[in-house]
């Protein structure tokens, strides 16, 4: 169990708050409600690197708390005057007995009007099982079986909540340092868009990242690597993505997709779905994928929607 993060509590001056609800102060003034989000995800998977992160990045973190406290310490913040702004809390199954209150109190939030975000940290059943190995601690669910059957066993109990997370990230291939990169990517702005897109190439011939909200598939595109004078470059090269966008149908494919992209992103707005992540694949994530990143990656931009580009296997073979 990682040590829990410096859970001083917040000044009680300010405004009154009523138990459930989020009532004017008695100086006739709005309680200002602080944002919250609420960081969960596989044991393994670097909860405690995100929760160090938002707290680096100013945000009062806690860590495995119940889910049950959560809507009292939202108002306990809303009392701050503005002193906590930002909340964010690590719910896990550390705390097993209280996770199935999770559902209940993410209702109260919403009721309360709360702005909340949830962050799920993914990783592979292999990446797990070595980093248990490696530490030689027990998965906190495996009991007298093994640690493939803690994961399991997790996986199943956080499944409803991975499909509600508003951001998902795959740790499996990251460390320690770029996964703080990604969140201070998320978090680190002042100012928060109404959505973000990471655009991720990657070769199918190394599975497909387990974060993505969309997949797009590029091998139907003729493959640059069987061109000898373009084999050495990448899709960042001008003449690979040149010859990428020459084939038929490329054109008319990115038009195509960036349409539906633009249906989609108005739909998260509408819901208020603030991350998503689109990954473009080809065989070996080096050509065609990279390629077609970039360009869907510059229309989201023109679209107003804030992208970053990754290229998860380039370099890779």
């Amino acid at each position: 169990m990682s040590t829990p993060h410096d859970t001083q509590e917040p000044e009680r001056d300010g405004a009154q708050v009523s138990t459930g609800t989020m009532r004017e102060a008695d100086q006739g003034e709005s309680a200002a409600i602080p944002e919250l989000v609420i960081i969960s995800g596989m044991s393994g998977a670097g909860r405690s690197t995100a929760a160090k992160c938002l707290e680096d990045l100013g945000w009062f973190v806690v860590d495995n708390i119940p889910p049950e406290l959560i809507p009292p310490m939202v108002e306990l913040g809303a009392r701050s005057q503005g002193n906590v702004a930002k909340i964010a809390v690590v719910v896990d199954v550390r705390g097993r007995r209280f996770f199935a209150n999770l559902k209940e109190s993410l209702a109260t939030l919403d009721a309360q009007n709360v702005k909340r975000r949830i962050v799920f940290l993914e990783s592979s059943d292999e990446a797990l099982v070595r980093r248990f190995e490696s530490v030689r601690r027990p998965h906190p669910l495996q009991g007298d079986g093994r640690i493939v059957d803690g994961i399991a066993a997790e996986r199943d109990l956080l499944r409803e909540l991975r499909g509600d997370a508003d951001l998902v990230i795959d740790t499996s291939s990251l460390n320690v340092h770029e996964l703080r990169a990604k969140l201070d990517a998320q978090f680190a702005g002042e100012e928060v868009p109404e959505l973000r897109a990471t655009v991720m190439s990657f070769g199918f011939k190394y599975g497909l990242p387990v974060d993505a909200d969309m997949v797009v598939d590029c091998r139907f595109i003729p493959n640059p690597h069987w061109v000898p004078e373009l084999r050495p470059f990448t899709g960042l090269n001008e003449e690979v993505s040149q010859y990428v966008f020459n084939q038929p149908g490329s054109k008319e494919f990115l038009d195509g997709y960036t349409e539906l992209l633009r249906l989609v992103a108005a739909g998260y707005r509408r819901e208020g779905k603030r991350y998503v992540t689109v990954a473009v694949g080809c065989t070996g994530g080096k050509h065609r994928s990279v390629a077609m990143s970039e360009k869907l990656a510059r229309r989201l931009i023109a679209e107003g929607v804030e992208t970053v580009v990754v290229h998860r296997d380039m370099g890779r073979e």
